[in-house]
């Protein structure tokens, strides 16, 4: 890498870094948060959870294999923050929800989240380390692992979030088949497609990162939010004039 381009990732993540900041620290004063789009599935979601919590069923979240130490992080830290939320939510019923993964890493932090999670609500009694298992270390071991969770009896929604290849239809197929309610997101668009033919309301592209903000939209939530629509019109018009230079023969 140039150091040119180690200069332009520093000045956008600055960027970043401050726009982040200033914005969160503009809602904590004002109090106001902003209002998003709405999206059809997690209203949905939201409602199974509900559900869930009144019939005393359990939910599976599935957080895909990504490594933290790779690139394809971004997608673990998001799904550990949606497994916290959905945690919080469920934390009325009888069954806290069963976690499965296929990162080592992963599959430790979750365990962690659990028992923050079952601390902070005062249901110690109902955590077990087990909740939070590695289905697997390799893509197919760990579907066929998570398979194992989907087909059970008192499992009636599914989520899966995080970073899959195609084998992630085995999984969508499965609770499909069986009549549970699956919220399913993915960073890989191998999984996306699949996703897409094999769920009712997959989340696509970029709502995957805006999946905590919309199941607990905290200041900085919203923040980063607001920074990925910024950022996002910032560099369309970067595309566009530099497309408009080109043409009049400028660059």
């Amino acid at each position: 890498m140039s150091t040119d381009e180690l200069l332009i990732g520093l000045v956008f993540f600055l960027i970043t870094a401050v726009l982040i900041l200033t914005m969160t620290l503009r809602q904590k004063r004002s109090g106001i948060t902003p209002s998003f789009r709405k999206i059809a599935a997690l209203a949905r979601f939201k409602r199974a959870v509900s559900l869930s919590v009144e019939e005393g069923s359990r939910i599976h979240i599935s957080l895909g294999n990504a490594s933290i130490t790779l690139p394809a992080s971004a997608s673990a830290f998001v799904s550990l923050a949606a497994l916290r939320r959905i945690s919080q939510l469920s934390s009325e019923g009888d069954n806290p929800p069963i976690v499965t993964s296929g990162d080592a890493v992963l599959s430790i932090l979750s365990q962690d989240t659990l028992h923050e999670t079952a601390r902070e609500s005062h249901t110690l009694d109902l955590y077990n380390s087990t909740l939070a298992a590695l289905a697997g270390v390799t893509p197919l071991a760990y579907v066929s692992g998570a398979l194992e969770q989907v087909n059970e009896e008192e499992v009636k929604t599914n989520v899966l979030i995080g970073n899959y290849g195609s084998e992630v239809g085995f999984l969508s197929t499965a609770a499909a088949e069986k009549g549970a309610y699956t919220l399913a997101a993915s960073d890989a668009l191998p999984a996306q497609a699949v996703l897409y033919a094999t769920t009712e309301q997959p989340l696509i592209g970029e709502e995957l990162f805006a999946l905590p903000a919309y199941l607990h939209s905290t200041p900085m939530h919203s923040a980063s939010l607001q920074t990925q629509d910024l950022l996002r019109g910032l560099l369309v018009l970067i595309m566009l004039v530099g497309a408009m230079l080109k043409l009049l023969g400028a660059v």
